[in-house]
């Protein structure tokens, strides 16, 4: 199944499928997920919310995921900087000067990486539910590494794989979430995924050591922590110290919430991000094309 506002573009030499919401003279906010989640894991309502706030908010599937260019199961053929790169490109092909990033879990190293390598570009970052990848900090709760060290579903079989998802998003919630609405959104993920077995393996055997030389104390544009207190995959210090580490940070905690960003927090999470992107913008002054 796919959306008729879905465009494919050719974006780093690969092919990434995007959709975007909002008018196009509106402040852009760039969307960008974490391993294995295809841009459907940004719902639709939610974009529109943001939207609404006057943004251009634009969402993509990552490489490997949805109906973006995919490659063979187990041989990605790429790095996190070309994640990194593919972000900026989307911009490129939208003809989108600079953003606002929004990187989740394991996006926050894409987009973190994506204004360390191109600063003029990146007009602020809003990293949800990531981790700055300190040794020190605490490690993922036992309950959730129960659930992922099981096997994978069989990638020929999509109820086997649809089921496996809304377990995946039960365990990174910690239990608290909407299932119908999950199973849902995993079905029609699982219909326009272009290869399950490279979606369900490929970006997890990816280095994800950022290059000689990144600290998070480069990123100077403004910046907003997003993460909630119960988080299974990466605890709360982790928020804490990429705070800290990050000279212009703010730090959002939601209450009650896991890895995952559920409907009943964006009263809270669109508010807080409609602000930060504003305030960027006024830091910054006039617009340029």
């Amino acid at each position: 199944m796919t959306n008729q506002h879905e465009l494919l573009l050719r974006a780093n030499g690969v092919t990434l499928c995007a959709e975007t919401f909002g008018d196009p003279a509106d402040p852009a906010v760039l969307l960008v997920h974490g391993a294995s989640a295809s841009m459907l894991w940004w719902e639709e309502d939610l974009c529109e919310r943001i939207a609404a706030g006057g943004r251009r908010v634009i969402r993509f599937d990552n490489r490997d995921t949805g109906r973006s260019v995919a490659f063979p199961p187990g041989r990605p053929g790429y790095a996190l900087r070309d994640l990194a790169d593919d972000a900026v490109a989307i911009l490129d092909a939208l003809g989108i000067a600079r953003a606002h990033l929004v990187g989740r879990s394991m996006a926050g190293a894409i987009v973190a990486l994506a204004a360390w390598s191109h600063p003029d570009r990146v007009a602020s970052l809003t990293l949800v539910s990531t981790t700055p990848g300190d040794a020190d900090l605490p490690g993922m709760e036992e309950a959730f590494l129960s659930y992922v060290s099981r096997p994978g579903p069989d990638p020929s079989n999509p109820g086997a794989v649809v089921d496996y998802v809304v377990g995946l998003i039960g365990a990174y919630a910690g239990g608290h979430f909407d299932k119908p609405a999950t199973r849902a959104r995993a079905e029609r993920d699982v219909a326009r995924t272009a290869d399950i077995a490279s979606c369900l393996t490929n970006h997890f055997l990816l280095d994800l050591s950022m290059p000689e030389g990144f600290t998070l104390r480069d990123l100077t544009c403004p910046a907003l922590v997003v993460h909630g207190d119960r988080d299974p995959v990466f605890p709360l210090p982790h928020a804490e110290a990429m705070r800290a580490a990050l000279p212009s940070a703010d730090l959002l905690v939601l209450e009650d919430t896991g890895h995952e960003l559920p409907r009943r927090t964006w009263d809270t999470f669109v508010p807080d991000l409609l602000a930060h992107t504003a305030r960027a913008e006024q830091h910054r002054g006039p617009r340029q094309a």
